[in-house]
């Protein structure tokens, strides 16, 4: 399946390779600067030449005064510039009149679980999930942790920070700490339905990212026995970027599964967002599986529920909500756009393909806990393994799994593609990139938010061979596009 056109490659995985683009911040003069570690759904750069402590503070008093908050929660993941950027851009929260409350190093649902549980005008977490350790960033959220993107927020707070003037600097007031961590945990643990628990070995992956001792914190009220790896929190990333989606980042996690007999693996990326998952012969399982297995799981418990998905992989998904009597409905990709069209649908569990699970009872936000949770409970009271719990499924849906393609012109290449397979097409959906559907098989072709990408992801009913055929011709038909 390779590529030769010019203009088009295909990557062999999905590492995040941001653009650089120069800041041009130079301080606090009243003349307008321009900010470029904006994205859509948050801040991303590396450290110090796309976002350093003068980004940092400028975005804290424009967040503030965007939203006008007077009480906003802060926390930081595992990496070393962390407190550099967290100190700056908590003395920009304070200089816009906040009263700054911190949690310390954590999670990004942690952040999301503080905003809610106690009431906050808003939540920022400093992250750069599984970039790599020169990269920092931020998530930020409003009041209930509901979540501000390029479409509800982050422009505005990006041109304000641009725009900023030097103003008052008076002393600010201290930063309260909040131990917030066991209120989290004991959150998780009364989400999780695990009933009567056996014993069983798990393998789990924190990447030297934050989940081991979140983990750990679970793991303590819980009856397995467990195989640690990468387990210890470290800024630096000695073992490479924690990002289970590169396939050189999956053979630690496969192997240690198969050597040590155990019933399941899981690993997650840096910020612990997202968790991934092994079976007891060390496969991968797609995050689109899991999907399936969650809607089945809520709507088990709340009949007739509402089940939010995206467009990039859905017949499992579809034929699942309707044989368990819920309602499917779509949503453009995105942790923002999800958690919105939960919201206004009051869904019980939404899933992307990307690992991203959202949980109504966990304020409609991403969880990497609460999903690999779920699982063992599914797996205690059925009885059956993972591979039990999924295998029907893969063979009826199979998937290629998501394809990257590097391109000069998204655009353009997205409308060549319509324009050779839209004719005679059973549908074709624009909700997200283009989804063309043929009576037994669809893809959906993606322009990435960030990079000059494109995604590939394609399914057929029930025929392995053709998804390997029919991509390989999609790739083919992009390179000559």
């Amino acid at each position: 399946m390779g590529i030769s056109g010019a203009g088009v490659r295909i990557l062999p995985d999905r590492s995040p390779s941001w653009p650089r683009v120069e800041s041009d911040v130079l301080g606090l003069a009243g003349q307008r600067v321009r900010i470029d570690c904006f994205k859509a759904y948050d801040l991303r750069g590396r450290v110090p030449d796309e976002l350093d402590a003068e980004v940092a503070y400028r975005v804290g008093r424009a967040y503030a005064e965007f939203l006008g908050a007077r009480r906003v929660v802060v926390g930081r993941d595992i990496r070393a510039t962390g407190p550099m950027i967290i100190a700056a851009l908590t003395r920009g929260l304070q200089d816009a009149g906040v009263a700054v409350t911190d949690i310390g190093e954590c999670g990004t649902e942690e952040i999301y679980f503080a905003t809610a549980r106690w009431g906050f005008d808003g939540g920022i977490v400093v992250t750069a999930s599984h970039n790599p350790p020169d990269y920092n960033g931020m998530k930020l959220v409003r009041e209930d942790a509901r979540p501000i993107s390029a479409d509800s927020g982050l422009l505005e707070i990006r041109a304000s920070a641009e725009a900023m003037d030097d103003g008052e600097r008076g002393a600010p007031d201290p930063v309260t700490p909040l131990a917030a961590r066991s209120d989290y945990l004991a959150r998780l643990l009364t989400l999780a339905d695990l009933g009567e628990l056996r014993p069983y070995k798990v393998v789990v992956n924190a990447g030297n990212g934050g989940a081991g001792p979140v983990f750990d914190g679970l793991a303590t009220t819980l009856p397995l026995d467990v195989v640690r790896l990468q387990h210890e929190p470290d800024g630096s990333f000695p073992n490479g970027v924690p990002n289970p989606l590169l396939l050189a980042n999956r053979e630690l996690t496969a192997a240690a599964v198969r050597d040590n007999g155990a019933d399941l693996g899981v690993a997650w990326d840096g910020d612990f967002d997202r968790c991934f998952f092994f079976d007891a012969d060390g496969r991968f399982i797609e995050g689109y599986y899991l999907v399936g297995l969650l809607a089945e799981h809520f709507l088990a418990r709340e009949p007739g529920g509402r089940i939010v998905h995206d467009p990039r992989l859905t017949w499992n998904t579809l034929d699942v909500v309707r044989r368990c009597g819920g309602e499917a409905v779509l949503s453009k990709s995105g942790h923002s756009f999800m958690k919105e069209r939960m919201r206004e649908v009051g869904a019980i569990y939404g899933g992307e393909m990307s690992a991203h699970h959202y949980f109504r009872d966990f304020s409609y936000c991403d969880s990497g806990m609460l999903p690999w949770l779920a699982v063992l409970g599914l797996m205690n009271r059925s009885g059956r393994s993972l591979a039990e719990l999924v295998d029907a499924r893969i063979r009826a849906f199979p998937c290629s799994g998501e394809v990257n393609l590097e391109v000069e012109d998204a655009g353009r290449m997205l409308a060549a593609i319509e324009a050779r397979y839209a004719p005679g097409a059973a549908s074709v959906d624009r909700t997200d990139g283009i989804s063309i559907e043929h009576a037994d098989w669809r893809f959906n072709l993606r322009s990435s938010n960030t990079e000059p990408l494109i995604r590939l992801n394609l399914e057929t009913r029930g025929d392995e061979a053709a998804v390997r055929e029919r991509t390989a011709e999609l790739v083919d038909a992009i390179e000559a596009a």
